[in-house]
C-alpha cells in the first residue's frame, strides 16, 4: 500500500521515508518532516533532514493521489514523520477530516509521538484530535531509568513518561510503547529492565514492543561504540534482559517482538501468556550456551546494517 513502494511518484508524492513494522500495509502520509527533537544518541534517522511542517495544499494533494492510485484498498493509514502532534491542533483535525472524506472506510490512523509533546499538549486538544480520527500513537520509551533516559538524551524524564502515556490513554488513544533491549549496554541491563518495567507499569500500555539496539552509523552511539565507550550488549544478556523486563511487568499488555533486530518471536497476551514467553527465553537460554550455530546466528543479528 505504501505510495512510492513502486516508485509511484507522480506529482511529487511525498511519503514518510520511516514506519513502525505494523503499519506496513497502511498508506504512508507525510505531515511533518524530519524530527523536532533529534538529539536521541542512539538514533540515525532523520539527521539531514530539517524539521519542518508541510503546507497543507501539499497534503491534501498527496491524500487526492493516494485515491487515485489505490482507491477504496486503504483502510490504515500512518502519518509521518516523527511527531506529528507537535503541529498545531486545528491544522490536524483539518488534515484527518479531509483523510477521512477521501477515505470513509479507514480502520485505523496512526503516528509517532512524543511523551513530552503529550505533556506539553492540552487533554482537551488530544482528545478533539482523537475524536477526528487520529486512533493510535507509537511512542519511544526506549528505557525507564534516569541515568539511561538522561545519557540517551531523550529529552524526558520517567515522570514524563508515565504523564504522557496516561494522559494519551484519558484522551482515548491507543498507546504503543517501544524499549530498547541493550540500551544499557553489558553493564547497566538489569536496571534498564527493572526501570522500564516500573514506568511501563505505570502507564499499563496497550502495546509493549521490543527492538533490540544496533547501532547504526551517523548516530552518537555508533561512534560511542567505535571508540570503546560503549560496550555492545551480548546476545545472551539481551535474553536475560528481556526475560527481566517480563518478570518484571505487570500490565495487561500486548507483548510483541515484532523486529528483524530481535533474537526471539515473542508475542503474547500479559499478564495471560507471560509464563510461556519466559519459557521460550529459557529454552533459548539453554540453547545458546549448548548451539554453537545458533551463538553464531544470534551474535550476526548484533550486527546487522538495515533495519
Amino acid at each position: 500500500m505504501t505510495i512510492g513502494r513502486f516508485g509511484l511518484r507522480r506529482r511529487s508524492y511525498d511519503f514518510p521515508p520511516y514506519r513502525p513494522p505494523s503499519e506496513s500495509n497502511s498508506l504512508l502520509l507525510r505531515v511533518t518532516r524530519g524530527c523536532p527533537w533529534n538529539r536521541c544518541t542512539f538514533c540515525s534517522m532523520y539527521k539531514s533532514t530539517k524539521f519542518e511542517v508541510r503546507d497543507l495544499e501539499e497534503i491534501r494533494s498527496d491524500i487526492e493521489l493516494a485515491k487515485e492510485l489505490y482507491g477504496d484498498q486503504v483502510k490504515t493509514v500512518f502519518i509521518g514523520d516523527s511527531n506529528s502532534l507537535v503541529t498545531k491542533t486545528e491544522m490536524l483535525i483539518q488534515v484527518l477530516n479531509f483523510l477521512y472524506s477521501v477515505f470513509p472506510d479507514i480502520e485505523r490512523v496512526t503516528s509517532y509521538g512524543r511523551a513530552k509533546t503529550l505533556v506539553r499538549k492540552p487533554i482537551e486538544d488530544l482528545m478533539r484530535i482523537h475524536q477526528a480520527g487520529l486512533t493510535r500513537l507509537h511512542v519511544g520509551l526506549e528505557t525507564g531509568d534516569r541515568e539511561l533516559l538522561r545519557e540517551i538524551e531523550k529529552g524526558a524524564t520517567p515522570e514524563e513518561m508515565v504523564e504522557g502515556g496516561i494522559k494519551a490513554k484519558k484522551a482515548g488513544f491507543e498507546y504503543s510503547l517501544y524499549i530498547l533491549l541493550g540500551i544499557g549496554s553489558e553493564d547497566r541491563w538489569e536496571q534498564h529492565a527493572k526501570g522500564s518495567a516500573e514506568v511501563l507499569n505505570q502507564i499499563d500500555p496497550h502495546f509493549i514492543r521490543v527492538r533490540t539496539f544496533i547501532p547504526q552509523t551517523n548516530s552518537p552511539l555508533y561512534d560511542a561504540l567505535m571508540e570503546g565507550r560503549f560496550r555492545l550488549t551480548s546476545p545472551e544478556t539481551i535474553l536475560k534482559e528481556t526475560k527481566l523486563l517480563l518478570e518484571e511487568l505487570q500490565v495487561n499488555s500486548h507483548f510483541l517482538s515484532d523486529h528483524v533486530s530481535n533474537l526471539l518471536p515473542l508475542h503474547g497476551k500479559l499478564p495471560e501468556e507471560k509464563e510461556g514467553m519466559i519459557q521460550m527465553i529459557e529454552d533459548a537460554l539453554t540453547r545458546f550456551r549448548e548451539d554453537g550455530e545458533l551463538k553464531e546466528e544470534m551474535e550476526s543479528r548484533r550486527h546487522l546494517t538495515n533495519l
